[in-house]
């Protein structure tokens, strides 16, 4: 054994330390285990004392080492010994420093040493930190976005491994994962979705659909079946060479319909294009019983828009006249987060003063504005004491004119007064934005929150202009009706059906809480798109007279709904579990009621898909073939939907996984997350702004 060591070391002394040949190592010192020697110069003869570092100073006459310089060697000799000692040294450093693992024998080992408990060999901390270093290697090396840590399925896969023994075992391969596996996790991933698509026909479908184009302008369109279980990834159309018009858009449509069962799908939500718009009259033509519905999300980001950013043409000159002043603001705020972050001295002294940062919020976002303000008014103490502090005063630089406005208007109190009035009185439509931007079932609210929307914003106004209920508020009046445009837009016969369904609405609490408010069935223009709906969902005039009966009953409170616990549960219970529960009595009704009540009202779950987009074109460029491709979205996406129904999905190690995560989420997009890849109902992950590259 000591004879087999002895040769490799010599071996590898030879190969990483060419030096010893020319020297002889007469005997140890300092001790046995060390690598200090007793050494001779083959060259001059002289003996020193020391390890290889000094037989390579003493050789090529280098100074500072604890020893003399060979006196005999000649100039030619030290070329020659200088590129032999690179040439070991380059050979080395091109070796994998691999992190050594843990010994696997404890032979001649102390026998006390050797008795390690249980608990002890559970946790070797040697080898996880070895495995560690691996992992991190398999990131740097591929140029992994560094969130892939959090995915579940990453750490599902390590934590099998490591509870299991399977010795031998090799990942699988290039073309496994994209032949047999992916075959495979095909059918796992429709098999997971089976139990949701065996409730289409009890709860109904929502086919939301959103489209996008890449940096290089490739449109895709994608659809997504939503249901109260959960959004369902169905396909994503590459639109490339194809002209986007309104029968293109409904035939792809159509194709989804055909595929979830028109008897199962309740609507179709779309953005408010008028392509769109076009689309989906063309699918409620063929298909009475679906509704195309705007995005009520997109509704009202396009009502912000009219207000915070009026253009100033000829048609919207009232407009432009009242609301200007907050373009103006927005400006102002653009240029001061610019003139800070695009100077690394300003945006140093900035981050000195403030433990939060600025946002990067693209234009294209949904209230993109609102949270923008918003933000300043939490950065307002920190932006203000780095204006007047010593460093900003002292900082010389040449933008001296631009310094002067950035601290006149941060000192300003009108200037904050402004954005405060913004932020108050577009609170309410934040709001509202906020609750619509999901998947969850909020068709039937609709109605009530754009109501009590316009309400409490007419409420923030008067505040702030100080005028009693009579009196007339210009500005208020130009709000108001860009809110109306919009409403009347959007407003579709299934909000005001689904509004009518829910029966909070016809308590004496719910109708107290506001004076303006009437019982659903006395209101003229939801009862005239109530019956809208029931002349499509109903053709048959009989069946149709039936079903007017039970909502008579429903709405009086009379027949099978005169119960008290049938009247007491209304303002109680959620509105799904007091039809599921007193809806018996009137069984046509009970259907319709617990197929609206369970759909969502904004695409929002398909925004969120972004990643999928850009995921696809790699596929392209990948060259991967049509089906793989198609099998590759389909369960990159699926599963990815699946998991925000685990409980994992809101725990600490993988908390919302999919939703961007670190700095650095990728090699081809290092350092890029802006809000526009968030949802608002998840601010939380409202990332720091670093670098105003929108």
């Amino acid at each position: 054994m000591s004879t087999s060591n002895s040769s490799e070391a010599k071996e590898d002394d030879n190969e990483t330390r060419p030096l010893w040949k020319y020297v002889t190592k007469i005997k140890s010192v300092g001790g046995t285990g060390g690598g200090n020697f007793e050494i001779k110069c083959h060259i001059c003869d002289e003996n020193f004392n020391g390890s290889y570092t000094r037989v390579r100073s003493h050789l090529l006459k280098l100074s500072g080492k604890g020893v003399r310089p060979c006196l005999k060697i000649t100039n030619a000799k030290i070329i020659e010994l200088k590129k032999i000692d690179n040439d070991a040294r380059s050979k080395e450093a091109s070796k994998q420093k691999a992190v050594p693992l843990p010994p696997n024998s404890k032979e001649g080992a102390d026998p006390k040493k050797r008795k390690t408990s249980t608990i002890a060999d559970a946790f070797n901390m040697q080898a996880r930190e070895t495995l560690d270093y691996e992992i991190a290697r398999m990131f740097y090396s591929a140029g992994l976005p560094f969130h892939l840590a959090r995915n579940p399925y990453f750490r599902r896969a390590f934590s099998y491994a490591a509870n299991n023994s399977i010795p031998g075992y090799q990942p699988p391969g290039y073309n496994k994962l994209r032949t047999t596996l992916l075959h495979n996790e095909r059918s796992h991933v429709e098999n997971m979705l089976e139990p949701i698509k065996n409730t289409w026909h009890q709860k109904g479908v929502t086919i939301v659909s959103d489209g996008w184009s890449d940096p290089q302008r490739r449109p895709l369109i994608n659809f997504m079946a939503v249901t109260e279980s959960g959004p369902m990834f169905l396909n994503a159309v590459d639109c490339s060479g194809e002209v986007k018009d309104r029968e293109f858009i409904a035939k792809k449509i159509r194709d989804v319909i055909m595929e979830v069962g028109p008897s199962n799908v309740v609507q179709i939500v779309t953005d408010n294009a008028a392509v769109c718009k076009s689309a989906g009259l063309i699918i409620e033509a063929e298909f009475p019983n679906i509704f195309w519905t705007p995005c009520i999300v997109h509704t009202l980001n396009l009502a912000l828009k009219d207000i915070c950013a009026a253009r100033n043409i000829e048609k919207n000159n009232e407009v432009y006249e009242e609301c200007h002043w907050i373009t103006q603001v927005a400006e102002d705020a653009n240029f001061i987060k610019k003139f800070v972050t695009c100077h690394s001295m300003r945006l140093s002294i900035f981050n000195s003063f403030n433990s939060l940062k600025f946002l990067s919020v693209a234009a294209t976002r949904f209230a993109s504005t609102v949270v923008m303000l918003k933000r300043f008014a939490l950065l307002k103490k920190g932006l203000q004491n780095m204006v007047i502090s010593e460093q900003w005063t002292s900082y010389k630089e040449d933008d001296v004119g631009k310094a002067k406005f950035v601290k006149d208007t941060l000192l300003d109190d009108n200037w904050w007064g402004k954005v405060n009035y913004i932020i108050a009185f577009t609170s309410p439509i934040y709001d509202v934005l906020r609750r619509a931007d999901t998947e969850a079932s909020c068709l039937h609210l609709v109605y009530e929150m754009w109501d009590s929307m316009i309400e409490d914003v007419r409420k923030a106004i008067y505040k702030h202009e100080r005028k009693s209920e009579v009196e007339h508020s210009t500005f208020h009046d130009v709000v108001h009706s860009r809110l109306i445009a919009r409403w009347t837009k959007s407003n579709t016969p299934l909000h005001c059906l689904a509004h009518s369904l829910n029966p909070r609405y016809y308590t004496y609490e719910w109708l107290s809480e506001n004076p303006n408010r009437v019982y659903p069935h006395q209101h003229m223009e939801i009862t005239d798109e109530r019956v809208k709906c029931f002349k499509r969902l109903f053709p048959d005039a009989d069946e149709r007279r039936k079903v007017n009966v039970e909502f008579a009953n429903f709405s009086d409170g009379r027949e099978g709904f005169a119960d008290i616990d049938s009247l007491n549960d209304k303002g109680k219970m959620d509105p799904k579990s007091w039809w599921l529960v007193h809806g018996v009595h009137a069984p046509l009704l009970q259907k319709v009621a617990l197929k609206l009540l369970a759909q969502p009202c904004s695409s929002s779950c398909s925004e969120r898909n972004w990643s999928t987009y850009s995921f696809i074109h790699s596929l392209k460029r990948n060259k991967m073939l049509p089906k793989r491709a198609e099998d590759l979205v389909f369960v990159h996406s699926n599963l990815r939907l699946l998991s925000r129904n685990s409980p994992q999905y809101n725990q600490e190690e993988t908390k919302m996984w999919d939703i961007a995560g670190s700095e650095f989420e990728s090699f081809d997009d290092c350092g890029i997350l802006e809000i526009a890849d968030l949802s608002l109902d998840e601010p939380e992950l409202e990332d720091p702004f670093i670098n105003d590259d929108v």
